[in-house]
């Protein structure tokens, strides 16, 4: 973590002003201040408030709670500077395995799209749906640590169990003037480096589109032409979904500037 970060309703009156807050020792992010960070009482150390300000942190004091398991007192003085906004850049995903799933969460969070949308594809499988990665809410841990990672309190809107159709349906109502991008190893005309080159940077969005790990059906290219969708591909060679994601980013990003 090269930030601490807390949810809005862990301080009193929900307010990211100046507070006092009790995290138990048990809590993995007391661990990392302790054993990571190394922090003493009377250290700092960097914090922020998801999607609010960042600011400094200080160790207090560590003292036993009442059930005799010691809680870290912390202090926060936090910046009032607006947090940098999320890249324009949205991701739909064929709903992937789980552990392919957590990659893409953490460093699509680390690079700083702005939104993620896990949908349900012909060929991907249904139990994914039911993994506890959606049915417990984990997926936040992994938005929040990619943040972490990433020295920004900002998270991406996350959606996952909807259909493509119904995913680029709303999209085309919700970002109307979006430049829109499907990634495909069999039917791409153009490399996605070169087809970027022809998209103005600003200010238009952009969307992209990648298939379940077997990749999209004849009817699923046929949905996403109709929706506006170019198509490009990655190069010859076969990537993970994972690496393709990030790739697709990061070429995506130093199109707008921001790598």
């Amino acid at each position: 973590m090269n930030i601490i970060l807390f949810a809005p309703e862990e301080f009193p009156a929900h307010a990211p002003a100046p507070a006092t807050l009790a995290l138990p020792r048990a809590d993995a992010r007391a661990a990392h201040i302790l054993d990571v960070l190394r922090r003493r009482p009377g250290d700092t150390f960097d914090a922020g408030i998801i999607d609010g300000p960042r600011g400094k942190g200080t160790l207090a004091a560590i003292a036993p709670a009442a059930d005799g398991i010691p809680s870290l007192s912390l202090t926060f003085s936090w910046d009032n500077t607006e947090p940098p906004p999320l890249a324009p850049v949205t991701l739909i995903i064929g709903l992937p395995r789980p552990q392919t799933a957590r990659k893409i969460l953490n460093d699509a969070t680390t690079l700083g799209v702005s939104e993620m949308h896990f949908v349900t594809t012909a060929r991907g499988e249904p139990s994914y749906a039911r993994s506890t990665l959606w049915t417990t809410g984990e997926y936040r841990r992994h938005l929040a640590a990619g943040a972490a990672q990433a020295f920004c309190t900002r998270l991406p809107r996350v959606a996952f169990g909807a259909t493509l159709d119904e995913t680029l349906a709303a999209l085309a109502a919700a970002q109307p003037d979006a430049r829109r991008v499907a990634l495909d190893n069999y039917e791409s005309p153009a490399p996605l480096g070169e087809l970027l080159q022809s998209i103005p940077p600003a200010p238009a969005p952009l969307v992209f589109a990648l298939g379940s790990e077997r990749g999209w059906t004849t009817a699923e290219r046929g949905q996403l032409r109709a929706a506006h969708f170019a198509f490009a591909h990655l190069g010859a060679r076969v990537l993970r979904t994972e690496t393709a994601a990030t790739a697709a980013l990061a070429l995506a990003l130093a199109h707008l500037g921001r790598m």
